[in-house]
């Protein structure tokens, strides 16, 4: 029936009594089977851990910058190890350190979770934060007439005055 048919002949479970196949056209199989790993490969999010180095003489100048690409690494949705290393005589002061990281971590508070919390591995201190849950929010769909290039009203939605 399968080469009337111009199909092929699959076994679909060999140890069943009797064995069960199916005629379809296999070489489709294989290609939507393919497509359908290539479409879950393309919904999934890898996550890079990125460093953040910091260290307890560190100017407020410079703190400022790096908790703001602390800020745009969580943004981006990866993970972020805040290391500060001790050199020397710091080790003595590895209060002013944990001072430090409880600092940045209490600074973006609203945008990461403390996935470990500060502690000491040999002469570094570090702690991993990793970006909050957010519900995925759907955008607001555009009025039927005000698609982008057509000549609808050019002010926003949220700016139009109220009518009445």
């Amino acid at each position: 029936m399968a080469r009337a048919k111009g199909l092929d002949l699959v076994e679909i479970a060999p140890t069943a009594n009797p064995p069960v196949c199916r005629i379809q056209d296999y070489g489709k199989y294989l290609y939507q089977e393919e497509k359908r790993e290539r479409a879950a490969k393309k919904k999934q999010k890898v996550i890079t851990v990125k460093e953040v180095k910091f260290s307890i003489n560190v100017d407020d100048h410079d703190y400022e910058f790096k908790k703001n690409n602390v800020l745009r690494f969580l943004g981006d949705g990866d993970k972020v190890k805040a290391s500060l290393r001790f050199r020397g005589r710091e080790m003595a002061h590895r209060n002013l350190g944990r001072g430090m990281l409880d600092r940045l971590i209490q600074d973006v508070a609203e945008k990461a979770v403390v996935e470990f919390a500060p502690r000491m591995e040999g002469n570094t201190m570090h702690a991993i934060l990793a970006p909050k849950k957010v519900e995925a929010q759907k955008p607001a769909k555009p009025a039927a007439g005000a698609q982008p290039g057509s000549a609808g009203p050019a002010v926003p939605a949220e700016r139009k005055p109220a009518a009445g």
